[in-house]
């Protein structure tokens, strides 16, 4: 019994939560790696993007249980996401087309655009701070949970709960919807072939007859729809706070050069080894080492590694070791 209660610690405390950060920083990092691949520019206004997303999707909800609209068990921030998609899609069009267009034409090297992105990043963080404000909103409403720890207790007469929330299935679910979708897209679409051959050699795909600003345009919708997708799914889970992710572009661009930046599959992969990673340092150990030690090894400490306020050393250290030992990243994207 004690070894059960042991797996079903681990399983609540790291595994339930690391899938669903994992999903969350995988598609945070899909949007990061395809600017990197297609624009040729690391976003740094990335995470500020996913909080405007996030921010435009709770105000929609507002304005839906203001009149009474539900989605029943389920929140309703779902129904107001595709509300909140398009509002970031105009954004982004916006950005580009007053900002980052004009350092495209003039044949801008990389890093200068980095530059500009960190200045877009300081206005859309003041932007969403001037909205709605700095501090903290909940907007999750519908059933808690899916299994709390007092009916599995109930269920299984052990002594350790497993709960699983509502927005953590949610996140899971969606996660493989949007990455199955994506795919496809960039594999059987002629839009999406189109912005691979770009991405793989932009001067052949000039030469082929792509249209470039197309492919920039079909590039900042998708990655505009992944990050309100991400931001929200995080805020759902957690609480939205507008400086968070500015503080998440650390483990979400860790994410993507773990894996490979400009790779998709690896950004996904990134995604849940910084997770599980900063998930694992982080936790706690006496509870899971009480129920598989002897009663005279017990620890007395919380044989915790880190605190979770260092939760992003994590995510830092090994972005550093990746970058000295494999720029490429595990699936070998573009060396940085």
């Amino acid at each position: 019994m004690d070894f059960l209660n042991a797996i079903v610690a681990i399983a609540n405390y790291i595994l339930v939560p690391g899938i669903a950060y994992g999903s969350q920083l995988a598609l945070g990092a899909l949007g990061v790696t395809l600017i990197y691949g297609i624009l040729r520019f690391s976003n740094f206004a990335h995470g500020d993007t996913m909080a405007f997303g996030a921010m435009m999707t709770i105000l929609v909800t507002w304005a839906m249980q203001s009149v009474g609209i539900s989605f029943g068990p389920l929140p309703t921030a779902l129904l107001a996401l595709p509300f909140g998609i398009l509002g970031t899609m105009g954004l982004v069009l916006l950005t580009d087309r007053m900002v980052y267009r004009f350092y495209r034409e003039q044949k801008a090297k990389p890093v200068i655009l980095v530059i500009v992105s960190m200045g877009v990043m300081f206005i859309m963080n003041g932007l969403v701070r001037f909205i709605i404000g700095p501090n903290g909103q909940k907007f999750a409403d519908g059933e808690r949970y899916i299994i709390s720890a007092r009916d599995f207790k109930a269920m299984t007469g052990l002594s350790e709960g497993l709960s699983i929330r509502t927005t953590q299935g949610i996140t899971l679910v969606t996660a493989i919807i949007v990455v199955a979708l994506l795919f496809w897209f960039l594999n059987r679409t002629r839009t999406g072939k189109s912005m691979r051959a770009y991405s793989d050699n932009e001067d052949l795909a000039l030469l082929s007859g792509i249209n470039p600003e197309r492919v920039v345009m079909y590039t900042w919708l998708i990655v505009a729809a992944l990050a309100t997708i991400a931001g929200t799914l995080y805020g759902l889970d957690k609480s939205f706070k507008p400086f968070v992710y500015f503080q998440l572009l650390l483990p979400i661009f860790a994410s993507a050069i773990v894996g490979g930046l400009g790779n998709p599959l690896g950004a996904i992969a990134g995604g849940f080894i910084i997770a599980f990673s900063e998930v694992t340092i982080t936790y706690a150990w006496k509870k899971v080492l009480k129920y598989l030690l002897p009663e005279q090894f017990e620890p007395t400490t919380l044989v915790q590694l880190l605190s979770t306020d260092y939760k992003f050393a994590v995510s830092f250290a090994i972005l550093l070791i990746v970058l000295l030992f494999r720029p490429t990243g595990l699936f070998r994207g573009k060396s940085i």
